[in-house]
């Protein structure tokens, strides 16, 4: 076979291949610009929207304290467990109090032996008082009779003498006594000290709450602050939620919402917004809202995960969209309304935002019918040709 018949069967096959090629690809480049693109179809109508802000948080107790220790000693007792509702003056930890009640006995006693030294000075007191009286009339005596020049000049000197003794004794009595009461003082209040002391061996819950943490047995020597067991107040559960600045204006203390966690996300718990943050994160531009659970789920636990949804305005009848109809374009709101069996881009302004539905202020009116892409096709653009399946 000469070289010109090898080319000319090579090109001869290359066209073979081309024509047969040609049909697919039209076909291809048919259904890819020109083939109707099958779209879900939605009439815009007049309705109630109720704006709605989202945040993601945990649910948090608006009390929750860390039972603790206020003294060091052996962890005698644990009497409840995680998960157990307790009242109010419950004991809940017992220390080992056999040397505070000891101490409490030791001091008992000094302040018996005080109130004993004290009565016993002031009948001193009683007896030098007496003395003195006595020492003050016999010098009286003597000084009238020596006016009267009967009494000699050393007899009033010696009744002199035994008032002042007296006065001293006196003196000498009061001092004890006022030591004696500082004695007896300082015994009542160490014994006040030590009994205090002891009552920190019971550890009583200081509310009515709920345990949610055991982390001490007995057995083990505890420390001041350190954690023996957590609790809660169940009178106040929120859950924190972090909202985005943007939503700042709309919202206010009180506010309905409907709070839905993450283990039951069929069921809505109502709520209301209990506390509103004062401080933006500022990395992620988010702020704590507090919104007060009023009805929790069968199951609950401190800690787990819940979106929150606050109603922030309501309007009786509004021209409602879908927000799966809603498309985004340089970062402004639009739709696809379908006319003449093709999808026109139509520039829309949104209001009020709910749970799947937004309000449409301007851009589109009832009975406009917009579509969307369906599952799996692509991206619609103005002008397609568009099929309703």
């Amino acid at each position: 076979m000469t070289v010109a018949e090898l080319f000319r069967g090579r090109r001869a096959r290359a066209i073979l291949a081309w024509v047969t090629a040609a049909p697919l690809v039209t076909l291809v480049t048919y259904q890819l610009k020109f083939a109707p693109v099958p779209v879900v179809a939605h009439a815009v109508e007049m309705r109630a929207v109720a704006g709605e802000v989202m945040g993601t948080g945990t649910l948090e107790a608006r009390i929750k304290t860390i039972i603790s220790s206020r003294i060091q000693e052996r962890l005698a007792e644990v009497p409840v467990d995680q998960g157990d509702i307790v009242a109010e003056g419950q004991l809940l930890a017992r220390l080992d109090d056999g040397e505070l009640g000891r101490r409490v006995e030791v001091e008992k006693a000094a302040l018996e032996s005080a109130v004993a030294t004290l009565r016993r000075v002031k009948t001193d007191e009683g007896r030098a008082a007496a003395i003195e009286r006595q020492a003050r009339i016999e010098h009286d005596r003597i000084s009238a009779l020596l006016d009267d020049r009967v009494s000699a000049r050393a007899e009033l000197d010696k009744a002199v003498e035994r008032l002042a003794v007296a006065e001293a004794e006196e003196e000498r009595a009061r001092a004890a006594i006022a030591e004696a009461e500082g004695e007896a003082s300082r015994a009542e209040k160490n014994l006040r000290y030590h009994e205090e002391r002891l009552s920190f061996a019971r550890i009583a819950s200081p509310y009515a709450g709920l345990i949610v943490r055991r982390d001490r047995d007995p057995g083990g020597v505890v420390v001041p602050g350190g954690a023996i067991l957590q609790m809660i107040s169940t009178n106040e559960l929120w859950v924190s939620a972090w909202v985005d600045e943007t939503a700042m204006a709309g919202l206010a203390v009180g506010q309905p919402a409907r709070v839905v966690f993450r283990s039951d996300p069929a069921t809505s718990c109502p709520g209301e917004v209990a506390r509103l943050g004062r401080e933006a994160d500022r990395e992620t531009r988010e702020f704590v809202v507090d919104v007060r659970v009023k009805e929790l789920p069968r199951n609950w636990a401190v800690g787990q995960r819940a979106e929150v949804y606050i109603e922030t305005g309501q309007r009786e009848s509004a021209v409602s969209l879908p927000l799966r109809f809603v498309a985004w374009r340089d970062g402004a709101p639009g739709a696809f309304v379908k006319a003449d069996g093709r999808a026109r881009w139509r520039t829309i302004r949104l209001g009020l935002r709910g749970a799947g539905t937004a309000e449409v202020i301007s851009g589109l009116s009832a009975g406009d019918v917009v579509c969307a892409a369906k599952g799996g096709g692509g991206p619609l653009e103005d002008g397609h040709r568009v099929s309703v399946k």
